[in-house]
């Protein structure tokens, strides 16, 4: 094209006196080619007032090594719709919305597959605060309430405890009934209060079975009750007290009376066969071969005591008021702090206990 730019510009140049040209020798120099067709009065004129000085464009040749002009190519000019093209319409006319759902585009134009959702969880269950739960029950498992916990073990409750109680979704548990009330089981402590009774429950042929604590908004009161056994009988005990309102999340409890249930005596003595006192395992094997005949004797005090009424014990003095305060509470777990420290129970029947 520069070339042919080049040809147009130069100037025609003729002789000061022009030979005399005849009609048969202009139409000799003007040779009809498919090409030469294009421009055949700029050829023209060029034949006719050639003297022989004149440079001659030189020719172009193609790629079969004639000699050819440029092609002049028309410019054709674009105007650009008024409007843009529908959305849901590609260059074939069809819908892309369809398209789309059947698979993401990876950015190229590659179908990029991606995994199935999961199922939607059921209508008010927060899958977050489930496996929370259920972490902070797994890590507590086997510390016996809290009295054998390592400090990485309180380490990682203190986290799930923490970010239970960020995301409490009864803010104001006093003013809602439903979800308080029940009997709750106490699942860790760091209380140093129950300290001596954890300790007890760790000692040969005795076994802390459970810790739970009773509340009902509507008479105001709270009942913890203690349960130990033993091969022979298990014990029971309670304390009961009266609780008034001090906030949304506070109540102010006045320990009353403990109360001691008679204990149940087993039917059949269930010694095991060792146990170990201080690092010592002791074979109770002799022991169990003697116990044979006194199990009547043993069926015969259980029936006298069966029915004795609970021994009432006041409970005086200045540590009868304690405070609490419900920080996490669901229709399955409850953390609670006090005085003492921290509670973390789980409601009676619920699926967290079912270890």
């Amino acid at each position: 094209m520069a070339l042919l730019s080049s040809t147009l510009r130069a100037p025609l140049v003729f002789s000061k006196i022009p030979k005399p040209v005849s009609l048969s020798s202009v139409h000799s120099r003007i040779y009809l080619s498919p090409r030469s067709l294009r421009f055949p009065s700029l050829r023209s004129i060029s034949a006719a007032g050639d003297t022989g000085d004149t440079e001659k464009p030189s020719n172009i040749s193609d790629e079969w090594g004639e000699g050819s002009e440029p092609e002049a190519k028309p410019f054709t000019y674009f105007k650009l719709p008024d409007s843009d093209p529908p959305k849901d319409e590609d260059e074939w006319g069809k819908g892309v919305a369809a398209e789309a759902e059947s698979y993401d585009d990876a950015g190229n134009g590659t179908p990029a597959f991606t995994a199935e959702a999961p199922p939607p969880a059921p209508d008010g269950v927060d899958e977050n605060l489930e496996g929370l739960k259920r972490s902070l029950v797994d890590t507590v498992y086997g510390t016996e309430l809290g009295f054998r916990a390592r400090s990485e073990v309180r380490a990682e409750v203190s986290e799930f405890v923490a970010q239970l109680e960020a995301a409490n979704p009864t803010p104001a548990p006093v003013e809602e009934p439903d979800i308080l009330n029940g009997n709750w089981v106490l699942l860790y402590t760091a209380s140093s209060e129950l300290l001596p009774l954890l300790a007890a429950g760790s000692l040969p042929l005795l076994k802390l079975d459970k810790i739970s604590q009773t509340i009902d908004t509507d008479s105001f009161t709270v009942v913890n009750s203690t349960t130990l056994s033993s091969p022979f009988a298990s014990f029971s005990f309670s304390v009961s007290a009266s609780f008034e309102v001090r906030s949304p999340t506070r109540i102010q409890v006045t320990f009353k009376e403990g109360s001691l249930q008679p204990p149940e005596i087993k039917s059949k003595i269930d010694l095991p066969e060792n146990i170990n006192i201080f690092g010592q395992n002791l074979s109770l094997g002799p022991l169990l071969q003697s116990l044979g005949p006194l199990e009547n004797v043993v069926a015969n005090i259980s029936r006298v005591i069966s029915g004795q009424s609970p021994l009432k014990i006041p409970i005086p003095g200045e540590r009868t008021s304690s405070w609490l305060i419900t920080t996490y509470v669901d229709k399955d777990l409850r953390i609670s702090r006090g005085d003492g420290g921290l509670f973390v129970l789980a409601r009676e029947g619920s699926p967290l206990l079912d270890q």
